[in-house]
Formats: structure tokens, sequence, C-alpha cells
């Protein structure tokens, strides 16, 4: 038997993702069409011998989740948990206070999962990976990086032979490895032991951080030891860091659906508006003949989209409306905003950079050292209005405001 917990986090983290993360927790924005854990757990549900999906955070429990889990439970016929910390005990501090019920049933293994990555998790290549090194009490899901960038992330020396990580260091200050952590493990219960000493570790010291971390305070104590072991993955993976970020994992998933959905993926044809690359669009939304939508397009449940409009590489959330012959690029559009006729919203991608090989998403710097708004997509809070034929360009727009006028690289408060 095996479990899966994904680590969502609180209210208190993913502030770079708002204004997106005001009104609904970070976990649950759509990403191509749906929650960023739905696609965490449709991974799970399809990994054999699978019976639970925990979610550790401390997120208050609210509407939004518990309809969540409801409607997830039904569709995927798996027991979703979610478990609230009494405060952030930390990325291992959370595994260790709900200890007992992870171990319940006595599961052979279980998977954690931090929630704001994208992948097209290899879960059950993991699995046969961690069963063939019956001593391991880790398997670490890697990836390259390009040498600059992996000083943003845990780097890890490995074994070419065995796969073992020799060594592991989070965030180092100078170059180790390009080989980086993906955020996505499966542990044996023995974990838990180790977990142990450093808590008691923290209670000899008369330390009050209830806080355990895996990357700095578990990983490096198991390296060497035939303990950790990195599996590579080939396939995508990305970051959601930021509410820039969502665009590109948006991408990433629709182009994903040609393999595990293609049912979701929208297709052109007579009275139907036109479409190009991957588009999704809810069931409920309606778009007028004369559109254009795409590339890497996602339209939400009772979206109105006029003749005309034309939307690529942008996120439409519920209830929103585009008006005739408007233009949204690059841009998300939060939920019941509406953009007026012949208005242009505009944003600038940040993909990696195409010229530098095993690049990743650099969320960088809202600002610049002169205090500038650095470009980047535009995003429109919930209940923002756009008044016809201006144009938002490289702004951030919190919710409930209506623009008198156009506005460029500007945070509208």
């Amino acid at each position: 038997m095996l479990k899966a917990i994904i680590l969502i986090g609180g209210p208190l983290k993913g502030t770079r993702f708002r204004p997106l993360s005001l009104d609904l927790p970070k976990p649950l924005f759509p990403v191509a069409g749906f929650p960023i854990i739905q696609h965490h757990i449709e991974a799970c549900h399809k990994v054999e011998g699978l019976k639970e999906i925990l979610l550790i955070g401390f997120y208050q429990p609210s509407d939004a989740f518990k309809t969540f889990l409801s409607r997830a439970q039904q569709e995927f016929r798996i027991s979703i948990r979610y478990l609230q910390e009494y405060t952030a005990l930390g990325t291992a501090g959370g595994l260790y206070h709900f200890r007992d019920v992870i171990q319940s049933g006595n599961p052979e293994c279980f998977f954690v999962m931090n929630a704001d990555v994208c992948s097209d998790f290899p879960l059950s290549e993991m699995v046969a990976f961690h069963r063939e090194r019956p001593h391991a009490c880790c398997t670490m899901m890697g990836t390259e990086a390009s040498r600059e960038q992996a000083l943003n992330y845990g780097c890890l020396v490995e074994n070419t032979d065995t796969h073992e990580v020799l060594h592991y260091v989070e965030k180092p200050g100078t170059f180790v490895s390009s080989i980086i952590n993906c955020g996505v493990y499966l542990f044996s219960p023995d974990l838990f032991n180790h977990i142990a000493t450093v808590f008691a570790r923290h209670q000899e010291e008369l330390s009050s951080k209830d806080s355990i971390r895996l990357e700095q305070d578990i990983f490096p104590m198991l390296t060497g030891d035939s303990k950790l072991f990195v599996y590579k993955t080939q396939k995508f993976w990305s970051q959601i860091k930021s509410a820039g970020s969502a665009i590109y994992a948006n991408r990433l998933y629709l182009a994903l659906y040609h393999k595990t959905h293609p049912d979701r993926l929208a297709h052109g044809g007579e009275g139907m508006p036109s479409i190009t690359g991957d588009v999704y669009i809810h069931p409920s939304a309606t778009v007028d003949s004369t559109a254009v939508l795409g590339p890497n397009v996602t339209i939400g449940a009772n979206v109105t989209i006029g003749p005309g409009a034309r939307i690529r590489e942008s996120i439409v959330l519920d209830g929103a409306s585009i008006q005739d012959h408007s233009c949204i690029l690059h841009s998300i559009v939060g939920w019941n905003s509406t953009v007026g006729a012949w208005t242009r919203v505009e944003g600038t991608p940040s993909d990696p950079n195409p010229n530098i090989p095993f690049a990743k998403l650099d969320p960088g710097q809202l600002f610049s050292d002169d205090g500038r708004l650095n470009p980047s997509i535009t995003i429109l809070g919930r209940n923002v209005t756009i008044p016809s034929e201006v144009i938002v360009l490289n702004s951030i727009v919190l919710p409930h405001k209506d623009l008198p006028h156009s506005y460029k690289n500007q945070i509208i408060l």
C-alpha cells in the first residue's frame, strides 16, 4: 500500500502569487482549467496501490477547500483528507506531527510533493526505482538546471553509477552541481526515525523552533550512507512561485493534455471560434465564433468572449467578460472582471531562455534596482473593470478596481 502527502503551505506563504491568492488559496488556483493540486492528485491516482492522499498545511478550512475535497473524492474514488497544522511546522515538521495518520495502515512507502510545482510527475517510475534499492530511505526526483540557476535550488551530487546522493546543499552560495531537487519525494517509513533525531536535538538545545525542514535538516544527514537516491527526469518540471509562472505552467499542462486528456483540448470548426495551438474552454463558457484563441489559453467557467476578440498565452478566470475586438496577450484576467471593447491588455512573458540548455523559469524581481516595476505579465484581480479603447501594459491591478484610462508598468492599488 502507498500513500501521498501534498504540502500546501499556508496564507503566509505564496505572497508572490498576489493578488490572485487574495481571493483563493494558491493551491486551488486553476491552471489549464483545474486547481494546481488537482494535477498532483490526478498523477497520484494513476499509481497502482496508492490508497490515500493527505494535504498538509496551515490554511484555515474554507468552503473552497471543502468543496474541492468533496468533489475530488467523488471524481477519483480515493480518500483525500486535509490535515491542518497549528502553525507552520516546516516540510518535515508537518510530516512528523501527523506521523501516526501517515503510518496508519502500514504503508510500504509514501510520496511527499510540494504543491507549488508543475510536472509530468513520473511517480510509477519512482516507485520501481525505489523498490530496487531496499535500504533507501528516500528517492528524490531531480532534474538538470543551468549552472547559474542551480544556485536558486537545492543542489545534489550523485554517484552516477548507483544514483546515490553523496552531497546535498539547499541554495548554495557557490556552484555545487547542476542537478537540482524537484520537490517530489518517495519516502520509506523509517524517515520518521531521522526526523525524531532532529526533534530530540531541538529539545536538548531548548530550541523554541517548531519548524523542521527536509531540505536543511534531514537530507544532509542522509547523504553518503545509501539512504538518499535521486531519480532524474527529463520530463517537464517548473515551479509555480509567482502569478507570472502560472502562465508558463498553463502552457506545460495544456501540452501534456495531448497525452493524458485529449478530450480537454478545444478544436475549431464550423460555428466555432478559431483555435490555434493548445486551448482549454470550460463547457459553460460562451465564445463567439469570430473570436481567435491560442496558443496556450485557458477559458474558465461562465466566461463570455465577444466577437473578434483575440486571446493568446493567457488565463481568463471564471465569470470574466471579454468584449468585442479586445486583445488579451500574456495576461491573467481575474474572476468576474470585464475588459471593454477594442481594449488591449498585454504583459511581457518571462519564459526560460531558449538559448541556455536546461534553463528554468526565472521568477525574477518585481522591482528593478531603481524602484521601477519590471516588465512582466499583466494581472487583473477579481472584479476589475477596464473601459473600452484603452491599453493596460505590464501592470498589476488589485481587486475591485474600475480603471479610468490606460496604464503602463504600474501597480494599481
